[in-house]
């Protein structure tokens, strides 16, 4: 389930939309990278690369985007980086569409005990307990790198985006109303220019309620497994309602084994597949004994995120292998005793409490204070699935919802243009855009 030349040459017809220069000029690419002390002890790692197509004409300043990955506790400078947009495949070979074709990439392993980023000690007391906590780190993080002192990574002036996957997407909204307030307070000399939400577990309460009903009209579910996942979609809707978000996550890690009984293993990430991974084999007697262990059903969930990094890679040690030899001996800087991993459970331990909470709040303040925010949504993915979207967007409460609502929707051909089909549908209104993204699975990538 590797990125295929049709999705990622679609998103980078998206990614076109989004950003705001269309030219390109030769020129030398560069990079950069280091940690930041965050807070006393904790440490984050980042990755910036400079594109060799870098335009900056006055007028249109070439952007700079800030990639954050989901999990939580998922490794952007390892999967954002090598398996999706970044310049180079997980076979270190150049990749034929790639980002840096209209910005320069920053990759950030967030929050600190993800990938390269660590807590010294390995002392759990110092992760990110909230979304607000993870969204100060990097906020922290961002001063530091466009700090007017540090002329060598030249990120003043940049326009700068924030575009996140899947969890990541909560953090990119706290993280850009946490950057507004530093630059209207004079500490970071950036311009945010634009929040983009991919496949993002914003709503996860709207999430869940759209497993079902998708399930069954796609024929993966028949009316007893629909009648078995939407009874516990809305207990978690009512756990969520009262604010028992821990309660609500036990039951959400009940929902999916129940999905993945009774859909025959459905992969998450592209419903029109099987989840291959060690996880989804399990026999039905399996699944009941976890059903009664959620500790162990939290730990088997969150191996589900990081086995669809590890199946991308063959040579010996699989992609944690590459990232713990061959990155990491080209880094230099990392501690010996910080070891690279595809997930953390330390940080989705971490962050139990705030899992379940919704941030459609967070959104509508960054629409109301006129940032320009875009959602994308592909067509086959499940755990954020693109209906789960839409209906947290009808709660925004946002003045120009209902013009957006209303406005037409526009269909997106690349590449070969009508000839090859429609690909994609934007819809968008004042600083509001929705991109419907057809094939395409949760990374976009499938």
């Amino acid at each position: 389930m590797g990125l295929t030349t049709r999705s990622v040459a679609l998103l980078c017809c998206t990614t076109a939309l989004f950003l705001l220069p269309s030219a390109a000029a030769a020129g030398g690419g560069s990079e950069e990278w280091g940690y930041v002390q965050v807070r006393p002890k904790a440490h984050m790692f980042w990755w910036l690369y400079r594109s060799p197509q870098r335009v900056n004409n006055g007028s249109t300043p070439w952007p700079t985007v800030l990639w954050l990955q989901g999990g939580p506790g998922a490794s952007g400078v390892g999967y954002g980086n090598f398996m999706e947009i970044g310049p180079l495949d997980t076979d270190l070979k150049p990749r034929a569409f790639t980002w840096l074709s209209k910005a320069d990439l920053l990759f950030v392993d967030n929050p600190v005990g993800t990938g390269f980023s660590y807590v010294e000690g390995g002392n759990r007391t110092l992760l990110a307990r909230t979304d607000a906590e993870a969204a100060r780190d990097l906020t922290t993080l961002l001063c530091r790198l466009y700090s007017r002192t540090d002329t060598r990574l030249q990120l003043q002036g940049s326009p700068l985006y924030i575009v996140a996957e899947s969890y990541g997407g909560k953090f990119a909204v706290t993280t850009a109303l946490a950057a507004l307030n530093a630059i209207h307070a004079g500490r970071l000399a950036a311009n945010l220019a634009g929040v983009a939400l991919g496949n993002s577990w914003i709503s996860p309460e709207d999430s869940v309620l759209s497993w079902g009903p998708l399930l069954y009209q796609v024929s993966r579910l028949d009316e007893n497994g629909l009648n078995l996942c939407d009874r516990l979609a809305q207990q978690i809707k009512a756990q969520v309602m009262a604010t028992q978000f821990l309660e609500a996550e036990n039951t959400w890690q009940g929902l999916e084994t129940v999905v993945l009984q009774e859909a025959n293993s459905v992969d998450f990430y592209n419903f029109l597949k099987d989840d291959s991974s060690s996880d989804a084999a399990l026999t039905s007697a399996t699944m009941q004994r976890q059903m009664r262990s959620l500790a162990s059903l939290g730990r088997r969930t969150r191996r589900r995120y990081s086995s669809y990094l590890s199946s991308k890679v063959t040579m010996e040690g699989g992609f944690e292998g590459l990232m713990n030899t061959v990155i990491k001996n080209k880094l230099r800087i990392i501690p010996k005793n910080v070891t690279w991993r595809e997930q953390s459970d330390d940080v989705f331990d971490a962050l139990a409490g705030d899992f379940m909470k919704p941030r459609i709040e967070e959104v509508d303040e960054l629409l109301k204070l006129g940032v320009n925010v875009t959602i994308y949504s592909g067509q086959l993915d499940l755990i954020c699935a693109t209906k789960g979207t839409l209906d947290w967007v009808q709660k925004l409460k946002w003045d120009g919802l209902k013009n957006f609502t209303s406005s037409p929707r526009v269909p997106l051909y690349c590449n070969g243009g009508k000839a090859d089909g429609t690909q994609a549908f934007l819809k968008s209104y004042k600083n509001l855009k929705f991109y419907w993204i057809l094939g395409a699975g949760h990374m976009v990538s499938n």
